[in-house]
């Protein structure tokens, strides 16, 4: 069998509302057609991912390919795990956990994204919790970090509200220009522990610790 293999298709992370696990190939698919239908308002540009100014196809196929991507890349030593954001099966979105030398460093980067119809639910702050709780509790991480535009106000105050602090600030560039993210750290001193089912995690921690 297939988990026999990749272990990381058992693991699952269960909130009051939601489960977070990797997509099979439909349940992928579903996911790439949320992200089609729109992921933030029209003229909005929230993420470094140009998506504002893509076609519904080219978004859904970067979901796609992002997530094929990371799986044939993955090693102990450099990982991303992104996982699906389910409630009652229905696909919202994909969190993301990632992670260079978390044997030395335990340090873990978060990003996520759902789709525009699950926006203002709360259902953002939830999975974001799961993972942090899965860093923390599940991996002994010392930090999650993450990086926000400024003028982001949404991702902004989930991570506030999460107990992120300032952490400096980064320069890219999008369409020629230079933009600014707050950089923002979360340590395990400041993690506020929720309820959160973590299941399968033993059968594949040493794929996150070399």
């Amino acid at each position: 069998m297939l988990i026999d293999h990749w272990p990381l298709r058992g693991l699952r992370l269960v909130t009051e509302r939601l489960v977070l696990r990797q997509p099979d190939e439909g349940e992928l698919a579903a996911l790439a057609d949320v992200a089609a239908a729109g992921v933030h308002q029209p003229g909005e540009q929230p993420f470094l991912t140009p998506w504002t100014d893509r076609p519904p196809s080219e978004r859904a196929r970067s979901v796609l390919q992002g997530y094929w991507e990371d799986l044939s890349s993955w090693t102990p030593q450099n990982w991303a795990l992104q996982l699906g954001v389910f409630r009652d099966g229905v696909p919202l979105g994909i969190v993301a956990l990632r992670a260079t030398d978390f044997a030395i460093l335990r340090e873990v980067k978060t990003w996520s994204w759902l789709g525009l119809e699950h926006h203002g639910q709360g259902f953002g702050t939830e999975a974001r919790r799961a993972l942090l709780h899965l860093a923390f509790a599940g991996l002994d991480a010392e930090a999650a970090l993450t990086e926000v535009f400024q003028d982001n106000a949404g991702s902004q105050g989930v991570s506030r509200k999460l107990g992120y602090r300032p952490d400096g600030i980064s320069r890219d560039v999008l369409h020629g220009k230079p933009v600014v993210s707050d950089r923002l750290r979360l340590t395990r001193e400041d993690w506020q522990e929720t309820p959160v089912e973590v299941v399968g995690l033993e059968d594949c921690r040493s794929w996150f610790i070399a």
